[in-house]
Order: structure tokens, then sequence, then C-alpha cells
């Protein structure tokens, strides 16, 4: 099993803010990837940090990875689909010069197609173009790339197809699967939240990530995986907006519970999209060791009961029976006779004060007069 995380941009901790120096504090917090942002465009005065950036990344192994524009009309007619396809032409440009492992594309509204056969083939068709232009970019025989090191013996980029979070937008799982099985070159890019918005809060225990990770494999035939993770607020079916993981009705415990328990045989990258960007991935890490730590004490106990089964002679479930009931016992709320009712103490008399002639002058506790 192989997890890597990391945020979706430069760290908002890292007081520069270049790509190159948000790398370096993404790496000093012990997280191993980045996607790096050109949701817009990609600005040619950028080229200097993408180049410094891919320099850093093929030299220490760290995961590159970028996200295309968020706004693009592959379904659209000509001229929308050609100014889409512009963009995305900038998006790999750069993908080639930091390096990039995975590049992350949307498709865009569903327009005069609809949902259905016609619109996944069209989608098919535009993917199978870029996968040519990413190869036609990396491969490029007139250039030597004498910056590039990383091209000659590298491979070019895998082109990400993701999941869309709201209806009227192509890129259910089952659309995306469908072209990703069509398209050589291309993955599927599992954007939780969207998943979890579109399907109107489905993802909630880790039998339903068991279920999505094999729904992927059996599909698709990949035991790589790449993620986007985020809290969500969805309505009717429909992603809102990002939020923070604890402020959201999607958990990332029990996608941390599969990773541990039975994922055993994903290498998959997780993605924070997280207003808290890094923060999120230092608590999704936190939640993936805590699942292991729970699985070693798990596996712990059960050695510790097969060993005592053998010196008792007593079964196994006898011995988890009996833990049970005294961990049962140990959490039973003390009772009245546990806890005996405080004796009740009598109320305090008002201060008195006796003269010579026996006569008893009291001070009344609530004379306003005495401050």
């Amino acid at each position: 099993m192989s997890v890597k995380l990391g945020p979706a941009g430069v760290p908002l901790s890292c007081k520069g803010r270049t790509i190159v120096e948000g790398m370096d504090d993404i790496i000093s917090l012990g997280l191993e990837t980045m996607e790096v942002q050109t949701v817009r465009m990609v600005a040619p005065q950028h080229f200097e940090q993408y180049w410094q950036a891919g320099v850093l990344a093929n030299k220490t192994d760290f995961e590159m990875n970028i996200h295309g524009p968020y706004y693009s009309e592959l379904l659209g007619n000509r001229v929308e689909r050609g100014r889409s396809l512009a963009k995305i032409e900038a998006t790999l440009q750069a993908a080639r010069t930091i390096n990039a492992r995975h590049i992350t594309l949307h498709t865009g509204h569903y327009g005069e197609f609809g949902r259905g056969h016609a619109a996944n083939e069209q989608v098919a068709n535009v993917f199978s173009g870029i996968v040519d232009r990413i190869h036609s970019i990396w491969h490029d025989d007139e250039d030597e790339f004498p910056v590039f090191p990383w091209i000659k013996d590298g491979t070019p980029s895998k082109i990400g197809v993701e999941t869309s979070g709201r209806q009227e937008l192509w890129g259910s799982l089952e659309e995306v699967l469908e072209v990703v099985n069509h398209v050589d070159g291309t993955v599927p890019v599992l954007n939780i939240a969207h998943i979890h918005a579109r399907g109107h809060g489905q993802m909630r225990t880790s039998e339903d990530y068991g279920e999505l990770f094999d729904m992927v494999r059996e599909t698709i035939g990949t035991k790589e995986f790449y993620c986007h993770f985020s809290g969500v607020e969805h309505r009717t079916g429909n992603a809102m907006h990002y939020t923070q993981i604890k402020k959201s009705d999607l958990n990332f415990e029990p996608l941390a519970e599969f990773i541990v328990e039975d994922g055993g045989w994903l290498d998959i990258t997780l993605i924070s999209d997280s207003p808290l960007l890094e923060h999120d991935a230092m608590y999704m890490m936190q939640n993936i060791e805590k699942s292991r730590h729970k699985q070693l004490e798990r596996k712990a106990r059960e050695d510790r009961r097969r060993a005592l089964a053998l010196q008792t002679g007593k079964t196994e479930a006898e011995l988890r029976s009996k833990e049970d009931s005294l961990a049962q016992a140990r959490t039973v709320p003390a009772t009245e006779e546990n806890n005996p009712p405080a004796v009740e103490q009598p109320a305090p008399t008002k201060a008195t004060k006796k003269t010579d002639d026996s006569e008893i002058i009291e001070f009344e506790d609530d004379d306003d007069d005495l401050f």
C-alpha cells in the first residue's frame, strides 16, 4: 500500500507564494505531493518557477500534479470547445515543465447532448485528442530538452478526467469510467466530495469506499488512484462549495479505515481540496495513522487472546465474551448505592449580637447602604 498526501496549491502557511517555496513547506510537513492550480490561466511569467519546481521534483522524487481550467465547454459548440482546448493546451505545456504525473481536467455542461452515449462518445473523442497532444509535446524530436532532463527517459503525464459535483455537469462516476475505459492514457480523478454530493451524501462508511474502489478496479483494472478530498456543503444532489473536513457530513475516518483495513492493494494519491489545504492534508494523514494504530492494537489483542486460549484451554470466543463483559462493567454509570446522596446541611442563621440587657440586635443581609 502506498498513500501520498498533499494540498491543492501552495500551502496557506507558506510565507512565500511561489511553487518551489510551497514544495519546501510541504516536504517539511511530511507530505509528499501537491497539485499546482492553473484553474483560470497559465501566465508566461510563471515559467521560471514552473521549471524550478520541475527540477526540484525530479531530484527529490516529489510527485507533482496540475489542475487545468475549471470552466470548460468540451461539449459546447465549435467556438466554445476551441476556447477550452486553448486553455488546456497551456496547462499541458506547464505540466511538461513541472514534470506533472497527473493533469486534472473538467468537461463542463452537457450542452445540447444531454446525458447518454452521444455525450460520452464526444467526450471520449476530445480526450483522445488531448492524450495525443500531450504525447506529442513530451516526445518532440526537434527539442533536445536540455532544461527538461526528466522528459528524455520519462513518461507523459496522465490525463485525469474528474468526476463532477453537479447534476447539470457531465462527469458522473459511471460516465467518467466509461470514457476512461475507452481512451488509453486517461485515468479517473475521483473527487470524493463531488461523488458524495452528487450521490446525495452516499459516502458514509468504509463499506461505501470499498464498493467505490472495487467498482473502479473492476471497470478499468487499475490499482492506482488519484483522488481529491474535502468537506462539502451539498443540496439536492449538487455540491455548493468546499468546506473544511470537520464541518461537513463527509467524514474522512471511514476512508482512512478502508485504506488501512482493506486497501493494502491500493496505490493512492490524496489531494486536499479543503479551504484549509495543508491543514486538512495533515488531518487526513493523522487519521490514517490513527487507523493503523487501532489495527495494531486489535491484532495485539487477538494474539494475546489466542495465547491465553492455548494456556487455559478456553476458546477465543469465551475469552472475547469475558473481555466484553469486563469492559462493559467498567463503563456502567455510577448508581445511587455507589454514590449516596450528600447529607443535607442546615441553613445558616442570621448573625446576632447579645447585649448586656439581653436585647438582640439583628443585622439584615439585604441592607443596601452598607457600601
